[in-house]
């Protein structure tokens, strides 16, 4: 297999490296590598900060990552790392008009919209500039660090499981002692584990199973097979104890891609048999004792019921992915031209107008989109997510062909968040977010992007 082609980057992503002729030695976006590990750290143990660490700041804490990436930006511009390109631009300038309509013709509420606004304009061009700043190397260090952490955040899971909803480790946002966890069957809750609902559980094993199925399927020791084995178990007795079909289904969406990975390197094939077998075993081995015997029969009795009343894969596609989607639409015309008013359709959102937490547009991403902007607005953000996952699928699939199988399994996860993702949830938004980047930046090679930037298509996307 050739590989020379890996070094050239993709010619229909957006990155801007032409500054690196003008700062040798040390890398000039190393700050920003920084700040970007900081926003998928805080990501992922923001939830924890809530809950356990410093619960009295629960609030600001819901926000904690908007300077963050509002100083990355500011970076990124001066510093000639980051073009903006149609997609930011126009991003920001559909909900610069959707936040002074939902003002004048909508909800009213000045920090109803400006909670609205911060989810396009402040979060959104983070994915191009991790793409920009990070690259494949940076991508698999964050593989590296998610193996690591799939063991212990299972471990937490076990313990959430079998705990009580007033034990401090599920205490709630805010140090609640009514527990953090979600109704799931029976008498058991679905765990959150280090976020603040449960979504975000769900969210970081999809993400761990693509650096988890990658890295089988790779001949490079980018890990210990120790180590690997480990969390491919961890993966695997965590799904049960999530009680969450969404996902199992995921994972099996994950895997699928991975096997069209495989169907273009058949000699990859035997690796990733030899590990499923072993994996196996461990797995069934595991499964005779009692702890997982109880997580087993929750997660199948939660299967089976969901299966009478929402229906199986057919049912949770139709219903949450596609299902939504077509009824955002279908719907629109009994909404106002301009929507409800931008941020209305948040959690917070509604808590500042009406003083309680539930969904006063739609639960749905794209139903609150239009809900909230209007059919005209609101599928102009639905078309800018749905055209830059459909570069990024272009631009993935092309490194398929010639074997690079990274892109196209992060791929997977990555269309499974940004084209319908809750943007509305604070934790479904950042998973989105760095799902998206870290799959552009693994299109990059750090030696060529730094010593040759003149191979590197300006026009963007």
């Amino acid at each position: 297999m050739d590989t020379s082609n890996f070094a050239s980057p993709p010619n229909n992503l957006d990155i801007q490296l032409s500054r690196y002729e003008k700062y040798p030695g040390r890398s000039h976006s190393s700050p920003l590598k920084k700040g970007i590990w900081a926003y998928f750290i805080l990501l992922i143990f923001e939830g924890a900060l809530r809950k356990w660490i410093v619960p009295g700041l629960a609030t600001p804490l819901l926000i904690v990552r908007d300077p963050l990436a509002i100083w990355l930006f500011i970076m990124a511009w001066k510093r000639g790392l980051l073009n903006i390109n149609i997609f930011i631009a126009g991003m920001f300038i559909i909900s610069g008009i959707g936040f002074f309509t939902a003002i004048f013709w909508g909800h009213g509420n000045f920090m109803v919209a400006l909670f609205g606004l911060r989810t396009l304009i402040v979060h959104w061009p983070v994915i191009f500039i991790i793409g920009s700043i990070f690259d494949r190397d940076d991508v698999l260090k964050v593989g590296r660090f998610m193996v690591w952490l799939t063991i212990p955040m299972t471990i937490l899971l076990i313990f959430q499981f079998y705990s009580p909803q007033s034990a401090w480790v599920n205490r709630g946002v805010g140090g609640d002692i009514g527990g953090a966890g979600f109704v799931g069957v029976s008498d058991y809750f679905r765990p959150p584990a280090t976020f603040s609902f449960t979504n975000g559980t769900g969210l970081f094993y999809c993400l761990s199973a693509c650096f988890v199925f990658y890295f089988w399927l790779s001949p490079q020791k980018y890990i210990g097979k120790l180590l690997l084995i480990c969390a491919s178990i961890a993966l695997l007795v965590a799904i049960p104890f999530s009680i969450s079909r969404s996902l199992f289904f995921s994972v099996i969406v994950i895997l699928g891609f991975s096997v069209m990975a495989i169907s273009r390197q058949p000699k990859s094939a035997g690796r990733m048999i030899i590990a499923t077998i072993t994996i196996l075993i461990l797995f069934t081995a595991l499964g005779r004792l009692g702890i997982f015997q109880t997580a087993s029969k929750a997660f199948t009795m939660r299967f089976t019921t969901a299966n009478e009343t929402e229906g199986g894969l057919t049912g949770t596609l139709r219903d949450r992915y596609l299902g939504g989607m077509l009824d955002a639409i279908t719907n629109s015309n009994e909404l106002p031209f301009f929507g409800y008013g931008i941020g209305m359709g948040t959690n917070v959102g509604s808590l500042l107008l009406t003083g309680e937490n539930h969904f006063l547009i739609a639960e749905g991403e794209w139903g609150r989109l239009i809900g909230e902007m209007g059919i005209l607005m609101g599928l102009g953000v639905i078309a800018l997510r749905l055209a830059l996952s459909f570069k990024i699928l272009l631009a993935c699939y092309k490194r398929l062909t010639i074997g690079d199988f990274l892109p196209w399994i992060l791929l997977s996860f990555c269309l499974l968040t940004l084209p319908q993702g809750q943007w509305s949830q604070p934790t479904s938004l950042g998973f989105s977010i760095v799902a998206a980047g870290f799959t552009i930046a693994s299109l990059r090679r750090k030696k060529n992007a730094i010593n040759h930037p003149s191979n590197i298509d300006r026009k963007g996307i």
